[in-house]
Formats: C-alpha cells, structure tokens, sequence
C-alpha cells in the first residue's frame, strides 16, 4: 500500500530515484483513471505515481477522469497527495521556473463531474482551507532543500480550458490578487478532501500569462526548456518530500467526511455504499 501519491505530468514517470517498479491498472466505479498506477519506492517508502493527463498527454483537462483518478490513488492507500502542475504566472514577481505552494482555489470550471456524492447520497464536506497545511508545510521545506525559489501561498485560478485566457480575464484574476492560473487543480482538491486525503500543490510556473507585454513574444523553445527545468526541480522537490510525509504521522484530512454525510443511511442505494466503500466505508456502516 502506498501512503503517498503524485498527480502530475507522464514526466514524472521518469523519476530516476523511484525502484522497485511496477504497474497497476485500477478498475474504478466511477471509469478508467487517465493511466495506470507507477508504483515504487523512494528510499523505501512506497509511492504511486498517476499522469493526470495520461502518459503521451492524451486527455486535456476537461477530459480527465478526475474521481477515477482519486478513487483510484484512495484505492491503494494514499493519504498524502502531491499535486504537480504547470501554471502561468499572474503577478510579475513570480518568474518562470518558480514554484509557488499555493494555499487557496479560485474555482472557474464548468461541467466537470467534481463530487463522489451524488445519486442518492449526499455530502458536504468543509473546503474553506483547501490545501493540508502539513503537506504544504513539506513541500516547502522541500523545496528550500532542494534549491528551488519558491513562493509561500497564493491563490491558483482554475479555469476550464482548453483555451488560454483572454487579456480581460487574465487582467480580471490578477485584479482579485490571484498569484497563478491553471486548468486541473479543481475539482481535482475538492474530490481529495471528499476522499479524506492531504492535497497541496506544487503550482510549476512556466511563463506568464498574456496580462504580462512580453507574452506573445515567448517562443515554444523557451516554453519547452522551462517545462524541462520544472520536471527535474519537481522530481528533486519530490524526493526531499517523501521521507518527510512519510513521517508525518495520521493525514489532517482523516475524518473530513464523518460528519459531512447528510443522507439518511437507510436510504443510501446499496450501488453507492459499494461504489464509496473504499472511500468512507466507515461511515456507511
């Protein structure tokens, strides 16, 4: 079983410090995860590695399965989940090849399935601090040790995509003091709270977005040559982190759902308990 999980780029399946390799292919009631599991160990602590986007970035982020992918991560133990992902940045401090933990969501998706409970059962589970401190705490330290410049909080736009943002709507976000835009964080946090796992981000800054006058001038050179330099600074932010979690003792997130259920349990459908039995099975009686 592996307490710690990664979200992240089919880069990272590269990880050079990750043994005892192996696959697993998860079957999940609510569809296919964008790829199989990586499972291994980083300094013998077992790890599982998901590409959100499907290895070959087959699925853009309105297509990706989101609770199969956090079913799928809960199925095997994790309680500790590492969101890696690339960002523009909103604010002109923060540079290419930064990385910012951030510490809230603005949420601007539309149509994503972004709740376990539904057809038949209902939850509403708190969210008002999104990311687990403890986790957030970790991946700064992290990042400190591994020689990162990394920025402590902000707030991560999600926005639907596929499409970058329009100048008005990037001058918008940055109007509400938002620190960086992406498109898969949401619902991607609310189903790991909804599955009692720690979330944080490690929100990978590539360029800035098209607020910024030099914008339109990057080139997909520099762009490629800023995602490379992130994959590897993650990859080292990652290895710092995983002794860390590992001894961090219980998951703050434990225990988010045991008073969110406002279902009668009498009136549960029988399909649902099972389809949620490895999420909340003790509350299901």
């Amino acid at each position: 079983m592996a307490r710690i999980g990664v979200l992240g780029g089919s880069g990272l399946y590269q990880m050079d410090a990750l043994t005892d390799r192996r696959e697993e292919r998860i079957e999940t009631p609510f569809g296919a995860p964008s790829d199989a599991l990586l499972m291994g160990t980083i300094g013998g602590h077992e790890v599982a590695f998901l590409p959100r986007h499907g290895r070959g970035h087959r699925f853009n982020p309105s297509e990706v399965n989101y609770r199969a992918n956090l079913w799928a991560l809960k199925s095997v133990g994790v309680e500790f989940c590492i969101s890696v992902s690339a960002v523009g940045s909103l604010q002109e401090d923060v540079h290419p090849g930064d990385i910012v933990v951030i510490d809230q969501f603005i949420d601007r998706t539309k149509g994503r399935a972004a709740t376990f409970y539904e057809g038949g059962i209902v939850g509403h589970v708190s969210f008002g601090d999104p990311v687990c401190a403890t986790l957030r705490q970790i991946l700064l330290d992290s990042c400190a040790e591994a020689g990162a410049k990394v920025h402590d909080g902000g707030t991560y736009v999600c926005m639907e995509g596929p499409a970058f943002s329009t100048r008005a709507e990037s001058n918008l976000y940055r109007s509400w003091g938002a620190r960086v835009i992406g498109m898969t964080n949401l619902p991607e946090a609310k189903l790991a709270r909804e599955a009692e796992m720690s979330y944080a981000t490690l929100a990978m800054v590539t360029d800035y977005d098209c607020w910024h006058e030099g914008h339109d001038n990057v080139t997909v050179d520099q762009v490629i040559a800023v995602l490379t330099a992130n994959v590897s600074m993650a990859k080292s932010v990652i290895q710092h982190a995983v002794p860390k979690v590992a001894a961090a003792g219980e998951s703050p997130a434990r225990g988010a759902m045991q008073h969110a259920i406002m279902t009668r349990p009498d009136l549960i459908p029988e399909d649902r308990k099972q389809a949620l039995a490895a999420l909340i099975g003790q509350y299901l009686g």
